[in-house]
């Protein structure tokens, strides 16, 4: 039976969604600590996050930036 759920309560509509979430959410966890994939200190991750952000909040800066007026002139 599927439940609706309160949006202040959970992020999800009903609570299938929210037990489909918690199990693909698990599933990946488990998948990346059994990886054999070299691991990312804390710090050199968290460098490279914020170097994405601050390239994202720059492109994004710049292209809602408003355009500059050609000339003075109101034509």
């Amino acid at each position: 039976m599927t439940v609706r759920l309160d949006p202040l309560v959970s992020e999800f509509e009903t609570d299938d969604q929210a037990r489909h979430y918690d199990a693909w959410f698990r599933a990946k966890v488990r998948e990346a600590m059994t990886s054999a994939r070299p691991r990312i200190p804390h710090d050199e991750a968290m460098a490279q996050v914020d170097a994405r952000l601050a390239e994202k909040t720059a492109a994004r800066a710049s292209y809602l930036a408003p355009e500059k007026p050609l000339s003075g002139r109101i034509i």
